[in-house]
């Protein structure tokens, strides 16, 4: 349908063009006569003026036709085109001439009168053809143009370089089909090469640089920002966003240059394959360039040793960081990759996607089972042997537990402590406990029994076994299930006010593939008792965070999306803290990996208090459950917030 829209407008154009040709050419005659009559040369008869530019308007739009003067859309033509409206205008007046000597002509027909008049004409068809094809490029294509762009975004490019570049051109040469492309209407180009300010790249002016972003953007009405450098350093990628965050434009960001895809298909030659464009790769938020910080590498060379050819185990293999542990441990070709988890929809999506990127070639075992449950999870263990063991599996919904401590008990506590012993009693090389700030001089539940899986770690390390126990704690997690991220995205899409607890709470954020490499590396490095803790750079402020990501979406803070302040959520507390006042920092071979000092465990008194804790849990006592975590966590001091809840 659009093909032949195409091709019927096409055809208007031409005849549009050609009724033009033809009122130019009997109005050139008409011109040419009048002219005669201010010389001292007689014009010609007025019925042998009629036959004459009736014969001119109907040979020259023949010939111009015939010359491929109707061939191009106006806009494209260029300089060798305009040679075919002066061939075709050349042949009508030849033939204007011989037609007039062969008959046409009275016998007192003045020759030099007539020979003039076929001069003038021909000089007077010809600058009006050309005239007005030149006119319609300056000023009618300006026009038509800005009603073609009506409906698309004005658009800012960031990044005059090849990226920048190729943007352009598939903007500039987008098909009917190419929906994406076909969006933008590049008003100017922003570089911070000086040099470049006020040269034309493909027609598209450069009109500033990055730090002049927000004044562009209000001077030129622009909608969109497209960031085109994919090669930039992380802080100037950071400050370049931050530029255009302070606009009200929607930004779109094309990858990383390593993850970038140039395709040298250039949709010219005839193939079956699509070619995979530079602006399709463009995506609309990208999580990372919301941290503040350079994302955090880490040695694959290590995390490889850790897992080739063993027997892995993920519990709470279906959550956000348990998902993502176990597609990076299928990386490293493990013998065998065990997943439990007691939510099955979860644990049945990362079974789905593992399958269809390994097949057959992954050994992979998914359970549903619950950590709580020490007799299922002994014969599992039994059965599968696991040598490196992943406790990914806990409550985390802070709000939540503060209704409910006895449940953070039994799947935190109790969960991470039949993990633990199952691991030593079946001799597994070693644990992994995934750890959270919170858990560093508690004010919730859920912190509290975090803090108090870390003791049951060091209690286990300290106990002789052979089994390295180690903990990883980081901070909050970008993008992962309950985290303010993909709240946030859900309240600004559906036009709600984005709530924030307080102006002033700060959190440390990474990525879940930080988080996740963080854990193997943690676990290469392991020699038993650590807490690894990862420097994560300066803590962000959660209405920042807001703000900056309603920027994102092309809208102003509140004023298209007001921002809600709730008061802190049971438990909540303004900052998290990383490291507790006890620990001691000592350095790691990756200077943003620092392990805090063991703090000794007295075992007799630790064990009991666990199994009187165990007990109050397991009879869904909720006070004595909260006291208890109290008295076993000397540092948990617990924040209501002023909330009520059903303790």
């Amino acid at each position: 349908m659009k093909l032949k829209q195409k091709i019927g407008l096409f055809n208007v154009r031409k005849f549009v063009l050609a009724i033009a040709d033809m009122f130019i050419i009997g109005v050139s005659a008409l011109m040419a006569n009048y002219v005669l009559t201010l010389t001292d040369v007689l014009p010609i008869q007025t019925y042998i003026l009629t036959w004459q530019t009736a014969i001119a308007i109907l040979v020259g739009f023949l010939a111009l036709w015939a010359c491929g003067a109707y061939n191009k859309l106006w806009r494209y033509f260029k300089a060798k085109d305009y040679l075919s409206c002066l061939l075709g205008v050349t042949f009508s007046m030849v033939v204007v001439l011989l037609a007039g000597r062969s008959g046409t002509l009275s016998e007192d027909t003045n020759l030099p009168s007539f020979y003039l008049f076929v001069l003038f004409e021909y000089l007077f068809s010809v600058t009006g053809v050309i005239v007005f094809r030149l006119m319609f490029r300056t000023t009618f294509l300006t026009l038509v143009e800005a009603g073609e762009n009506m409906h698309r975004k004005r658009t800012l490019l960031v990044g005059a370089g090849r990226a920048g570049k190729i943007i352009i051109k598939e903007i500039l040469n987008a098909s009917e089909t190419d929906e994406v492309a076909k969006q933008y209407h590049i008003i100017g180009i922003v570089d911070d090469n000086k040099e470049l300010t006020g040269q034309k790249i493909q027609d598209i002016p450069v009109i500033g640089t990055t730090d002049k972003i927000e004044s562009i953007c209000n001077k030129e009405y622009i909608d969109t920002i497209l960031m085109a450098i994919p090669s930039c350093s992380e802080e100037e990628r950071r400050r370049i966003l931050g530029e255009c965050s302070k606009t009200t434009c929607k930004i779109k960001v094309i990858p990383y240059v390593g993850n970038l895809i140039f395709d040298e298909y250039d949709g010219s030659q005839k193939s079956d394959k699509k070619a995979v464009t530079v602006i399709s790769q463009l995506s609309d938020i990208n999580m990372e360039d919301l941290l503040g910080r350079p994302p955090i590498s880490f040695d694959n060379e290590d995390t490889r040793r850790l897992i080739k050819d063993h027997v892995c185990m993920v519990t709470g293999g279906g959550g956000s960081i348990g998902s993502e542990l176990v597609r990076q441990i299928a990386r490293f070709s493990p013998k065998q990759i065990i997943i439990v988890d007691i939510y099955e929809n979860n644990a049945y999506e990362i079974q789905q996607e593992l399958l269809m990127d390994y097949g057959d070639s992954l050994n992979l075992v998914t359970l549903i089972a619950s950590v709580r449950d020490y007799e299922k999870m002994r014969t599992i263990f039994e059965k599968y042997q696991p040598e490196i063991v992943f406790h990914a599996a806990a409550h985390k919904h802070v709000p939540l537990m503060e209704y409910v401590p006895e449940e953070a008990v039994k799947n935190n506590v109790v969960g991470t402590f039949n993990v633990a012993r199952l691991s030593d009693l079946n001799g597994v090389r070693k644990f992994i406990m995934i750890s959270t700030d919170k858990a560093v001089n508690p004010t919730n539940v859920m912190g509290a029994t975090k803090r108090c899986c870390e003791m049951i770690v060091q209690y286990m390390a300290q106990s002789g076994s052979e089994t390295e126990f180690v903990t990883t704690r980081f901070g909050n997690v970008l993008g992962s299930n309950g985290s303010v991220i993909p709240l946030f995205k859900k309240q600004i899409e559906a036009g709600k006010p984005v709530t924030v607890t307080d102006p002033e709470i700060i959190r440390y954020f990474m990525t879940i593939t930080e988080a996740v490499s963080l854990v193997l590396e943690a676990g290469a490095m392991a020699k038993g008792g650590e807490i690894f803790v990862l420097d994560m750079g300066a803590p962000v402020k959660i209405v920042t965070l807001a703000e900056n990501l309603i920027r994102m979406y092309g809208k102003v803070p509140y004023k298209d999306v007001p921002i809600k302040f709730t008061g802190l959520r049971p438990g909540e507390k303004l900052y998290e803290e990383l490291l507790m006042n006890e620990e001691n920092l000592k350095s790691t071979a990756n200077h943003k990996i620092f392990i805090g000092q063991q703090i000794n465990i007295e075992r007799k008194q630790f064990i009991n208090m666990y199994e009187k804790l165990k007990k109050s849990a397991e009879n869904n006592d909720s006070k004595q459950t909260l006291a208890l975590l109290e008295e076993m966590v000397p540092t948990f001091h617990h924040k209501t917030n002023n909330c009520q809840t059903n303790l």
